[in-house]
């Protein structure tokens, strides 16, 4: 029973050696400062940095050929990002560094991507015509009916991938009627 003070005042000595050497000695305490400060900018540094402010680009609200599509590949002036997904268009300019120039789905920017997201191919289709995916199995649909509710939660919609010869839907008429809502309102109550 006696030997746990000797090793208690023997781990409290050797404490206060360790503590009087840091003190008493200038290069220790420079040391342990530097030490200090280095732990500071290194945990300082994990935080994440905000983003910079983008531009607010003008809400938009229409229809699209697929031709009409192909302007909004991010290389315009504005920067504006559209991809098509199971004939939804999404305004995706928040992820520019993914669908942006040289990011890694640049190829679906200012394109229909179903076909792509559907198959797990990164590329562009090679026709340039609407594509009506009538040749997809059912899990492939399944997919790309995944793929647009995510677009749904993550960005704008911005309106619909028209087929040859429809014509477009006219949302100035429909904000009026609905109160001005914006995003899918005035779509999703129509087909509902």
């Amino acid at each position: 029973m006696e030997d746990k003070p000797v090793e208690m005042e023997n781990q409290d000595s050797f404490l206060m050696e360790i503590v009087s050497d840091i003190i008493y000695s200038p290069v220790n305490l420079i040391l342990v400062s530097l030490i200090a400060l280095l732990a500071y900018k290194i945990f300082k540094g994990n935080r994440p940095t905000p983003p910079p402010p983008q531009q607010q680009l003008p809400k938009l609200r229409r229809d699209f050929t697929v031709e009409e599509l192909k302007k909004y590949d991010g290389n315009q002036p504005d920067g504006r990002v559209l991809v098509a997904v199971n004939g939804n268009v999404f305004d995706v300019t928040r992820g520019k560094r993914f669908y942006g120039p040289g990011g890694p789905y640049a190829p679906f920017a200012g394109r229909d991507a179903s076909r792509g997201l559907a198959t797990f191919s990164v590329s562009a289709k090679d026709g340039d015509s609407y594509d009506d995916l009538s040749d997809l199995n059912t899990v492939e649909m399944d997919s790309i009916r995944e793929w647009e509710a995510q677009f749904r939660e993550k960005y704008d919609l911005v309106g619909r991938l028209l087929k040859p010869g429809e014509e477009p839907t006219n949302y100035s008429d429909e904000e009026e009627e609905t109160g001005g809502s914006s995003g899918g309102d005035a779509k999703d109550k129509k087909d509902n």
